[in-house]
């Protein structure tokens, strides 16, 4: 069965995390956003002066973008059980928000180059009082994130939490950096 892509609003402002830690990737280092929805984190890291692949199963979000030097768009399904598209590259920043696919986590904490950062935050569980989504499928379990990255990158902040804005959300993030 085929996945009908749910178009991307594009949102200008970029998470206040993934914000807070831009400044800690590698300068000019390659940055994978991924599932990149309407790119506001792509264009984040491009307006930063880092070369930019931005994947998702829509990138119709970003067409505003297409031929901006730096950038390489990406239009896959990352559920699909094909291999990854990725295989033998890392980046100076691995960014993913609002997206959750377990499978994907060894293989984003494995892309992350040598003095690189993973900067990650999506639902957690107990979202489900707030709203979508509510299935623990899409919501990450306690601690799941140091978990992943246990072993593999130095922790620099890690949060689990109620956030109010941009809507009340239960979420779970991180910022961990391969040693160099």
């Amino acid at each position: 069965m085929t996945k009908t892509p749910t178009p991307h609003v594009h949102t200008a402002d970029p998470s206040p995390w993934i914000s807070r830690f831009a400044g800690f990737v590698p300068p000019h280092g390659p940055i994978l956003d991924l599932a990149c929805g309407g790119g506001r984190h792509a264009r984040l890291f491009l307006d930063l002066g880092h070369p930019v692949t931005a994947a998702d199963i829509d990138i119709s979000g970003m067409t505003d973008l297409a031929g901006r030097p730096g950038l390489k768009l990406v239009a896959v399904d990352l559920e699909s059980g094909q291999p990854w598209p990725f295989a033998g590259q890392t980046f100076a920043g691995v960014v993913v928000a609002n997206y959750l696919y377990r499978p994907l986590l060894a293989r984003l904490v494995e892309s992350v180059a040598p003095g690189g950062m993973l900067i990650y935050e999506t639902f957690a569980l107990g979202n489900e009082q707030f709203g979508r989504p509510r299935n623990p499928d899409f919501l990450l379990r306690p601690g799941e994130l140091l978990a992943v990255t246990a072993g593999h990158l130095r922790v620099l902040a890690y949060e689990d939490l109620i956030v109010d804005r941009p809507k009340p959300a239960a979420v779970q993030r991180i910022a961990a950096r391969r040693e160099a």
